[in-house]
């Protein structure tokens, strides 16, 4: 049996494109595999650790070889518990809408305490960084409203995959489907298209998954 762990961050719920072809995904993939176990992290419902502080310096304690204090200690706990929950999973699905080309800052956060050393990736000197999360599969369904995919002139604003394409490889997670919810800002019947293209991709990709 293995576990879904399903990253949502959209604060629209049921109006948002993403989480609904995410649902999808979601409905499809419990059909094909009724055994599997699906857990859920709203971020915008989820208390991310805060940056700063002693969490900032337990990270910089770590870089330097230093000995965490307990306030340190304490603090870098709770960017353990989030990564541990991250890396108990075996295959991951992430929804997220476009925001100023890029992703929403929730998310933004979330993968900022998650990206740490000895937690989800590895530096060696000779070597130099290796991805701690490896053997996984994931997908993400990005929403945004116009079309961002290659021939419409807008590729280069694309951040949104780019970004999240590019950390989840950081850190080992190269076996990624992208499933694209565009344009969803325009006439009804090009959005209706749009929304019906992805989310018969997230069928059929849950299928398989």
């Amino acid at each position: 049996m293995a576990k879904l762990l399903y990253i949502e961050a959209s604060p629209r719920k049921d109006r948002s494109r993403s989480t609904q072809v995410a649902r999808t995904f979601l409905a499809a993939y419990q059909k094909s595999r009724p055994d599997d176990s699906i857990q859920t992290i709203d971020l915008w419902a989820t208390s991310l650790p805060r940056f700063d502080g002693a969490t900032i310096e337990a990270k910089y304690a770590i870089l330097q070889g230093q000995t965490h204090t307990p306030g340190q200690a304490q603090a870098w706990n709770a960017v353990v518990d989030v990564a541990e929950q991250f890396k108990s999973a075996d295959k991951y699905l992430f929804s997220l809408p476009m925001w100023n080309f890029g992703l929403p800052y929730i998310l933004k956060h979330y993968i900022d305490v998650l990206i740490q050393p000895g937690l989800t990736f590895s530096f060696d000197p000779q070597t130099g960084y290796k991805g701690l999360v490896t053997g996984k599969k994931a997908v993400a369904v990005y929403a945004r409203g116009g079309a961002y995919g290659p021939g419409t002139g807008m590729e280069d604003y694309d951040l949104q995959s780019k970004a999240l394409t590019g950390i989840l490889g950081f850190i080992g997670l190269t076996d990624l489907v992208n499933i694209f919810v565009e344009p969803m800002l325009g006439p009804p019947e090009v959005v209706a298209a749009g929304l019906a293209k992805a989310e018969e991709l997230a069928v059929a990709t849950a299928k398989s998954f």
